[in-house]
Protein backbone atom coordinates (compact mmCIF):
# COMPACT_ATOMS: atom_id res chain seq x y z
CA UNK A 1 0.00 0.00 0.00
CA UNK A 2 2.25 3.19 -1.04
CA UNK A 3 1.62 6.20 -3.27
CA UNK A 4 4.83 4.67 -5.54
CA UNK A 5 4.14 1.04 -5.57
CA UNK A 6 2.57 -0.54 -8.57
CA UNK A 7 -1.07 -1.90 -7.99
CA UNK A 8 -0.50 -5.30 -5.85
CA UNK A 9 -1.30 -8.53 -7.75
CA UNK A 10 -3.58 -9.99 -5.67
CA UNK A 11 -3.11 -13.82 -5.55
CA UNK A 12 -6.06 -16.41 -4.19
CA UNK A 13 -6.02 -17.88 -0.89
CA UNK A 14 -6.88 -21.64 -0.32
CA UNK A 15 -10.15 -22.26 1.29
CA UNK A 16 -8.25 -23.84 4.48
CA UNK A 17 -5.79 -20.30 5.16
CA UNK A 18 -9.47 -17.84 4.60
CA UNK A 19 -9.80 -17.91 8.38
CA UNK A 20 -6.01 -16.92 9.15
CA UNK A 21 -5.29 -15.07 6.12
CA UNK A 22 -6.51 -11.68 4.86
CA UNK A 23 -4.98 -11.72 1.88
CA UNK A 24 -1.72 -12.18 0.17
CA UNK A 25 -0.07 -10.25 -2.67
CA UNK A 26 2.77 -9.55 -4.78
CA UNK A 27 4.25 -6.22 -4.64
CA UNK A 28 6.61 -4.03 -7.20
CA UNK A 29 8.69 -1.45 -5.79
CA UNK A 30 9.76 1.25 -8.53
CA UNK A 31 13.18 2.66 -9.48
CA UNK A 32 14.98 5.01 -7.34
CA UNK A 33 13.89 8.43 -7.95
CA UNK A 34 10.62 7.90 -7.61
CA UNK A 35 8.78 9.51 -4.92
CA UNK A 36 9.15 7.56 -1.39
CA UNK A 37 7.06 4.40 -0.33
CA UNK A 38 4.44 4.69 2.05
CA UNK A 39 3.47 2.03 4.11
CA UNK A 40 0.22 2.57 5.61
CA UNK A 41 -1.06 2.91 9.28
CA UNK A 42 -2.26 -0.37 9.34
CA UNK A 43 -4.89 -2.80 12.30
CA UNK A 44 -2.84 -6.47 11.04
CA UNK A 45 -0.14 -7.82 10.64
CA UNK A 46 1.70 -9.48 7.67
CA UNK A 47 4.69 -11.87 6.32
CA UNK A 48 6.40 -10.27 3.87
CA UNK A 49 9.78 -12.12 2.08
CA UNK A 50 11.99 -9.74 0.31
CA UNK A 51 15.44 -9.72 -0.90
CA UNK A 52 16.29 -12.90 0.96
CA UNK A 53 14.23 -11.70 4.15
CA UNK A 54 11.28 -13.07 5.70
CA UNK A 55 9.76 -10.49 8.08
CA UNK A 56 6.76 -10.12 10.17
CA UNK A 57 5.89 -6.50 10.74
CA UNK A 58 3.38 -5.57 13.58
CA UNK A 59 0.47 -3.37 13.63
CA UNK A 60 1.65 -0.10 12.30
CA UNK A 61 0.13 3.13 14.09
CA UNK A 62 1.25 5.67 11.54
CA UNK A 63 2.32 5.84 8.16
CA UNK A 64 6.00 5.09 7.67
CA UNK A 65 7.81 7.11 4.19
CA UNK A 66 11.05 5.42 3.34
CA UNK A 67 13.23 5.81 0.34
CA UNK A 68 12.25 4.85 -3.29
CA UNK A 69 14.68 1.63 -3.71
CA UNK A 70 16.19 -0.62 -6.84
CA UNK A 71 12.79 -2.05 -8.65
CA UNK A 72 12.44 -5.58 -6.59
CA UNK A 73 9.32 -7.50 -6.01
CA UNK A 74 8.34 -8.52 -1.92
CA UNK A 75 5.71 -11.27 -1.23
CA UNK A 76 3.30 -9.93 1.51
CA UNK A 77 0.79 -12.20 3.30
CA UNK A 78 -1.48 -9.90 5.52
CA UNK A 79 -2.96 -12.00 8.66
CA UNK A 80 -6.37 -11.31 10.08
CA UNK A 81 -6.29 -9.11 12.87
CA UNK A 82 -7.08 -11.59 15.91
CA UNK A 83 -5.48 -14.31 14.27
CA UNK A 84 -2.21 -13.41 13.97
CA UNK A 85 -1.39 -14.27 17.81
CA UNK A 86 -1.89 -17.61 17.60
CA UNK A 87 0.06 -18.58 13.85
CA UNK A 88 2.65 -16.32 15.33
CA UNK A 89 2.87 -17.39 18.87
CA UNK A 90 3.28 -13.95 20.10
CA UNK A 91 0.90 -11.20 21.44
CA UNK A 92 0.88 -8.93 18.57
CA UNK A 93 1.01 -5.97 21.62
CA UNK A 94 4.86 -7.17 21.45
CA UNK A 95 4.79 -6.25 17.92
CA UNK A 96 3.02 -2.84 17.46
CA UNK A 97 5.51 -0.80 14.87
CA UNK A 98 8.33 -3.19 14.71
CA UNK A 99 9.57 -5.21 12.07
CA UNK A 100 11.77 -8.25 13.28
CA UNK A 101 12.96 -11.38 11.87
CA UNK A 102 10.41 -14.45 11.46
CA UNK A 103 13.28 -16.53 13.02
CA UNK A 104 12.89 -14.16 16.39
CA UNK A 105 9.31 -15.67 17.06
CA UNK A 106 9.88 -19.29 15.55
CA UNK A 107 13.04 -20.31 16.33
CA UNK A 108 14.98 -22.62 14.39
CA UNK A 109 11.79 -23.31 12.00
CA UNK A 110 11.54 -19.75 10.90
CA UNK A 111 15.06 -19.48 10.11
CA UNK A 112 14.67 -22.70 8.33
CA UNK A 113 11.81 -21.57 6.14
CA UNK A 114 13.78 -18.45 5.08
CA UNK A 115 16.57 -20.47 4.25
CA UNK A 116 14.33 -22.51 1.68
CA UNK A 117 12.61 -19.70 0.72
CA UNK A 118 16.08 -18.50 -0.61
CA UNK A 119 16.97 -21.81 -2.51
CA UNK A 120 13.80 -21.53 -4.44
CA UNK A 121 13.75 -20.51 -8.12
CA UNK A 122 13.30 -17.40 -9.58
CA UNK A 123 9.39 -15.36 -9.28
CA UNK A 124 7.18 -15.10 -6.54
CA UNK A 125 5.13 -17.77 -7.26
CA UNK A 126 7.16 -20.26 -5.35
CA UNK A 127 7.87 -18.14 -2.63
CA UNK A 128 3.87 -17.76 -2.06
CA UNK A 129 3.20 -21.71 -1.94
CA UNK A 130 5.95 -22.57 0.88
CA UNK A 131 4.69 -19.77 2.82
CA UNK A 132 1.04 -20.45 2.41
CA UNK A 133 2.41 -24.20 3.31
CA UNK A 134 3.62 -22.99 6.53
CA UNK A 135 1.42 -21.24 7.86
CA UNK A 136 -1.42 -24.34 7.05
CA UNK A 137 0.92 -26.30 9.53
CA UNK A 138 1.00 -23.32 12.01
CA UNK A 139 -2.53 -23.25 11.94
CA UNK A 140 -3.71 -26.64 12.33
CA UNK A 141 -3.71 -28.42 15.69
CA UNK A 142 -3.92 -24.79 17.32
CA UNK A 143 -6.10 -25.10 20.63
CA UNK A 144 -9.47 -24.66 21.33
CA UNK A 145 -9.24 -21.39 23.86
CA UNK A 146 -7.01 -19.35 21.18
CA UNK A 147 -9.28 -20.20 18.43
CA UNK A 148 -12.39 -18.93 20.55
CA UNK A 149 -10.39 -15.89 21.13
CA UNK A 150 -8.90 -15.39 17.92
CA UNK A 151 -12.81 -15.57 16.73
CA UNK A 152 -13.60 -12.73 19.45
CA UNK A 153 -11.57 -10.08 18.21
CA UNK A 154 -11.97 -10.46 14.56
CA UNK A 155 -15.76 -10.21 14.89
CA UNK A 156 -14.96 -7.14 17.40
CA UNK A 157 -12.13 -5.58 15.01
CA UNK A 158 -14.67 -6.04 12.28
CA UNK A 159 -17.16 -4.44 13.89
CA UNK A 160 -15.14 -1.62 15.17
CA UNK A 161 -13.50 -1.22 11.55
CA UNK A 162 -16.78 -0.24 9.61
CA UNK A 163 -17.68 3.33 9.04
CA UNK A 164 -19.86 3.32 11.72
CA UNK A 165 -18.65 1.09 14.01
CA UNK A 166 -20.22 0.21 17.27
CA UNK A 167 -18.96 0.91 20.61
CA UNK A 168 -17.02 -1.61 22.47
CA UNK A 169 -19.36 -2.46 25.06
CA UNK A 170 -22.23 -2.96 22.52
CA UNK A 171 -19.65 -5.10 21.00
CA UNK A 172 -19.31 -6.68 23.95
CA UNK A 173 -22.73 -7.58 25.08
CA UNK A 174 -22.99 -8.99 21.27
CA UNK A 175 -20.31 -11.65 21.56
CA UNK A 176 -21.62 -11.96 25.58
CA UNK A 177 -18.54 -11.35 27.17
CA UNK A 178 -17.57 -8.43 29.55
CA UNK A 179 -16.35 -5.08 28.07
CA UNK A 180 -13.23 -5.44 30.07
CA UNK A 181 -12.32 -8.90 29.04
CA UNK A 182 -12.71 -8.14 25.84
CA UNK A 183 -10.54 -4.97 25.50
CA UNK A 184 -7.44 -7.31 27.19
CA UNK A 185 -7.89 -9.83 24.57
CA UNK A 186 -8.09 -7.32 21.66
CA UNK A 187 -5.20 -5.52 22.65
CA UNK A 188 -3.41 -8.43 23.04
CA UNK A 189 -4.61 -10.16 19.89
CA UNK A 190 -4.08 -6.94 17.68
CA UNK A 191 -1.44 -4.79 19.28
CA UNK A 192 -3.78 -1.78 19.68
CA UNK A 193 -6.70 -1.02 21.33
CA UNK A 194 -10.36 -0.52 20.45
CA UNK A 195 -9.91 3.33 19.66
CA UNK A 196 -7.06 3.01 17.65
CA UNK A 197 -7.68 0.25 15.99
CA UNK A 198 -10.93 2.05 14.63
CA UNK A 199 -8.97 5.08 13.92
CA UNK A 200 -6.35 3.28 11.71
CA UNK A 201 -9.47 2.14 9.84
CA UNK A 202 -10.95 5.31 9.43
CA UNK A 203 -8.17 6.93 7.86
CA UNK A 204 -8.01 3.55 5.53
CA UNK A 205 -10.96 4.60 4.49
CA UNK A 206 -10.02 8.20 4.16
CA UNK A 207 -7.12 7.69 1.66
CA UNK A 208 -9.83 5.97 -0.62
CA UNK A 209 -11.60 9.11 -1.19
CA UNK A 210 -9.13 11.85 -0.60
CA UNK A 211 -8.64 12.12 -3.94
CA UNK A 212 -11.94 13.63 -4.56
CA UNK A 213 -12.92 16.83 -4.92
CA UNK A 214 -16.25 16.77 -2.15
CA UNK A 215 -13.99 16.46 1.14
CA UNK A 216 -17.22 17.07 3.57
CA UNK A 217 -18.83 14.08 1.72
CA UNK A 218 -15.36 12.09 1.40
CA UNK A 219 -15.33 12.67 5.67
CA UNK A 220 -18.64 11.52 6.01
CA UNK A 221 -17.93 8.37 3.65
CA UNK A 222 -15.21 7.51 5.78
CA UNK A 223 -16.93 7.59 8.99
CA UNK A 224 -16.07 11.18 10.42
CA UNK A 225 -18.28 13.85 12.06
CA UNK A 226 -16.69 16.60 9.83
CA UNK A 227 -14.00 17.52 7.39
CA UNK A 228 -12.66 19.01 10.17
CA UNK A 229 -12.21 15.68 12.24
CA UNK A 230 -10.95 14.05 9.37
CA UNK A 231 -8.63 16.19 8.22
CA UNK A 232 -7.05 16.44 11.86
CA UNK A 233 -7.12 12.45 12.33
CA UNK A 234 -5.49 12.01 8.99
CA UNK A 235 -2.62 14.57 10.04
CA UNK A 236 -1.63 12.46 13.19
CA UNK A 237 -1.67 9.28 11.02
CA UNK A 238 -0.19 10.39 8.20
CA UNK A 239 1.69 13.00 9.18
CA UNK A 240 0.14 15.87 6.63
CA UNK A 241 -2.96 16.71 5.54
CA UNK A 242 -4.89 15.72 2.96
CA UNK A 243 -4.28 18.17 0.69
CA UNK A 244 -1.18 17.63 1.00
CA UNK A 245 -0.88 13.92 0.56
CA UNK A 246 -3.05 14.54 -2.49
CA UNK A 247 -0.07 16.91 -3.65
CA UNK A 248 2.03 14.62 -2.93
CA UNK A 249 3.57 17.07 -0.33
CA UNK A 250 4.87 14.48 1.73
CA UNK A 251 7.21 13.78 4.97
CA UNK A 252 10.84 13.19 4.49
CA UNK A 253 11.53 10.05 3.77
CA UNK A 254 12.94 7.86 6.72
CA UNK A 255 15.27 4.42 6.29
CA UNK A 256 13.57 1.55 6.75
CA UNK A 257 12.93 0.36 10.65
CA UNK A 258 13.24 3.85 12.02
CA UNK A 259 9.61 3.79 14.21
CA UNK A 260 6.90 5.53 13.22
CA UNK A 261 7.13 8.12 16.13
CA UNK A 262 10.62 8.96 16.12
Amino acid sequence: MSTSVQAPARVPVPVPLRPWVAGAEILSYPAAGHRPIVHLPDGAAALTYCKGRLVVTGPRTRAGYVPAKEVRQAVRIRLRPGHALPVLGVPLSALTDQAIGLDELWGPSGHRLAEELRGLGPGPEPVLRRLRGALLDRADGQRTGELDNAALVYAAARRLGTARPHALPEIARELGVSERHLRTLFTRGTGLNPRLYGRIARVRRALATVTGADGARAAGEAGYYDQSHMGAEFRALMGVSPSAYRAGRLPEPRPCGTPPNA
